[in-house]
């Protein structure tokens, strides 16, 4: 990788941090994306620990992820996936966390998924 690229994504990074800290009634949603998959974990930065995490190689929604057509959808349903988990775990907001990552495609498909599922993002 590039070192300019490197250091532009570890300055965001930091940028974005700062102001970020989830707890055991409102979590960090943290989102991590590849080229071909998309995670979330939802984490306690008090105790830090995973409250709960998803992606979509998660086996209880592997099938309706094959049948998604791009990327962002396969996105969106996993953010369902990880607000529906988080109501039933009696979850109702987090922090957002983007990571390096802007708010645009399949980031924010994942918190639009989470939206619709019931949680306060």
């Amino acid at each position: 990788m590039d070192k300019k690229l490197i250091k532009t994504r570890n300055r965001r990074r930091i940028r974005i941090k700062k102001d970020i800290l989830g707890t055991a009634e409102k979590p960090r949603m943290i989102v991590y994306r590849s080229l071909k998959q998309c995670y979330v974990q939802l984490v306690d930065d008090n105790t830090g620990s995973t409250l709960l995490s998803a992606s979509t190689l998660s086996k209880d929604i592997q099938e309706i992820v094959k049948s998604a057509k791009g990327k962002v959808e396969k996105a969106k349903i996993v953010g369902k996936y990880i607000g529906e988990k988080a109501v039933e775990a009696g979850i109702k907001t987090v922090v957002f966390d983007r990571n390096i990552y802007k708010f645009h495609g399949r980031i924010k498909a994942i918190a639009e998924g989470a939206k619709e599922s019931g949680i306060k993002v």
